[in-house]
């Protein structure tokens, strides 16, 4: 545990979540006309409040086993900024959390976040980036929206890190949403070949909806030139088998943290030490049949009341 003495090691954290339906108490199908979640009609201040303490949990959980809370924690799957009031709200949080978040046009109504320590981090500046895609057949004003991609630009030391937030287009129907992951992370590495040229960092972290050995994974790791851009250290960890979610019989490592290479350098004011899928014995599933995955909020409509259908990831740095 770092503890600020001489001598000591400071460890920072990065981590991200996706928190599965993290709705407010409030939400209702009527005010999410095309919401397919049919469980939200039942949605309560009662599973409101257990999902609240449950997700605060979680943080107070890695507090406990890293001896530091993290610095900046990307979250999916939150609907609109007073969940996320409520959460940084929470003890574990310590009055000293900021929230970043943007309203979506994601037909579910949720979205993407980024809360951070203001006690170590200085936002220089946040956008969201949209995309729009045409809808085959159709008049060309008709369109189809997914979630934002956040950017957020920060000051860690003397370090200027941008840190990107996904949760990109589920794989459904045979993936028909691949080419929109394509396009988004097309755009992605474009922006990032020219953050490289500048000299800062970049930190993406997000559900991919593609495991870390798949093509548009792998692709927006190198620039034009076939440089290397970017590293995914959660590349080996889904080698090893570890998963941070699960469909059917099969183990997906969907969450990920790809960073720069200057995290790799000695000089860094943040240095990568590991990466980790967060799967503690509290968030894993009391049911024998489901042993070694997350004990989930929900399975299709029926409520379980467990944390989500993910595992957090994170990364550890050693601040120098």
């Amino acid at each position: 545990m770092s503890n600020g003495y001489f001598g000591s090691t400071i460890h920072e954290l990065a981590v991200f979540y996706n928190t599965e339906n993290f709705y407010s108490a409030e939400a209702r199908t009527s005010q999410l006309p095309n919401i397919e979640f049919s469980g939200l009609r039942n949605w309560d201040q009662f599973r409101f409040q257990n999902k609240l303490q449950k997700i605060a949990q979680v943080f107070q959980l890695i507090n406990e086993k890293h001896g530091v809370m993290p610095m900046l924690i990307g979250l999916a799957e939150v609907q609109g900024e007073g969940v996320l009031q409520h959460l940084v709200s929470q003890p574990v949080f310590e009055g000293r959390f900021n929230v970043i978040h943007y309203e979506s046009m994601d037909e579910r109504g949720v979205d993407v976040a980024l809360i951070y320590d203001k006690s170590k981090v200085e936002v220089i500046s946040s956008e969201p980036i949209s995309y729009f895609f045409e809808i085959e057949g159709t008049e060309p004003e008709k369109y189809d929206t997914t979630r934002d991609v956040l950017h957020v630009k920060l000051k860690y030391g003397g370090a200027t890190v941008n840190v990107f937030v996904f949760h990109l287009p589920s794989k459904r129907e045979k993936d028909i949403n691949r080419p929109r992951r394509d396009v988004i992370l097309t755009d992605i590495r474009e922006r990032i070949m020219q953050m490289n040229d500048l000299g800062e960092s970049v930190l993406l972290m997000g559900d991919f909806n593609e495991n870390p050995d798949e093509e548009n994974i792998k692709n927006i790791a190198f620039g034009s030139n076939n440089e290397k851009i970017l590293s995914n250290p959660f590349e080996d960890l889904f080698l090893k088998g570890k998963f941070s979610t699960f469909h059917r019989q099969f183990g997906l490592l969907f969450d990920q943290m790809l960073i720069s290479d200057d995290f790799f350098k000695q000089s860094a004011s943040l240095l990568y030490e590991n990466a980790e899928v967060f799967d503690h014995p509290k968030l894993k599933s009391w049911d024998r049949k489901f042993e070694g995955r997350p004990f989930r909020t929900f399975v299709g409509s029926r409520y379980l009341g467990g944390y989500s259908d993910h595992f957090p990831v994170l990364l550890k740095f050693r601040k120098n």
